[in-house]
Parts: C-alpha cells; structure tokens; sequence
C-alpha cells in the first residue's frame, strides 16, 4: 500500500523530476548537437560540459525505484550488454581517431557492467536457491 503523501509534496516530487529529466536532456542535446550552434574550441566546451551534464542527471535518475528495478530485470541487462558491446564494436570501427575510441570504451564500460550486473544476479539466484535447500 502506498504512503499517504500531502499535495504539496506530490507537487515537490513532479516539480524536481521534471527538473531532473529535462536537465538530462538539456544535457544530452548540448553533448550531441553541440556542432549545429557553435564552432571550434566552444564546440568541445559545450559537447563536454553537456556529457558531464547528462552522465550526473543519469545517474541520479538510474537511482529511483522504478528505474533501478527496471534496469535490474535480467532482459534488460541482456539487451544493453549485447547493443552495447555491438555498437562499441561498431565505433571502433566506424569512426576515426580519438572519437572512435572514446565511443567505444564508454559503450564498452555500458557493456561491461550489465555483464557484471548479469553475473551478480546469477550468483544472488544461486545464493537463494542453495539456501532453501
């Protein structure tokens, strides 16, 4: 059963996760389209700044209930271990110098840890199942 919350703090909470997910994707336009407004030096200040932006907001957003338990089902992590480690590959490849490498680790880091997350919820099941023995 849910607690019984006060308007005022269901009004709060939509007010910062509204804040919260438009703070990401503020973030993630600047780190993408970064190019179609500025040039140059700024263009890498903004890219960056923008990827800072969004990877804090994520991670604040990855740490809410719904989200983590979404994150945690074992389809999920299959899904971004597998597109992951496939379009780090294909970065690698397809894209040239410091950018393709950089691209490809950071999928390749997204890869790996939904592989550990694999591997830790099929310890915890085996944990489970040997102590109701």
């Amino acid at each position: 059963m849910k607690p019984v919350t006060s308007p005022v703090a269901a009004v709060k909470k939509f007010v910062a996760d509204v804040l919260l997910w438009s703070t990401f994707a503020v973030g993630l336009a600047a780190s993408a389209g970064a190019g179609a407004v500025v040039d140059g030096d700024q263009k890498n200040i903004v890219a960056g700044v923008g990827g800072v932006v969004a990877l804090l907001a994520g991670s604040r957003i990855a740490k809410k209930p719904k989200i983590k338990a979404f994150l945690g089902r074992p389809g999920t992590l299959w899904f971004l271990f597998l597109f992951n480690g496939a379009a780090a590959v294909g970065m690698y490849f397809a894209m040239d110098g410091v950018k393709g490498i950089i691209g490809a680790a950071c999928m390749g880091l997204v890869s790996l840890g939904a592989a550990g997350g694999l591997v830790t919820s099929r310890r915890q099941q085996g944990e489970a199942v040997s102590q109701t023995r």
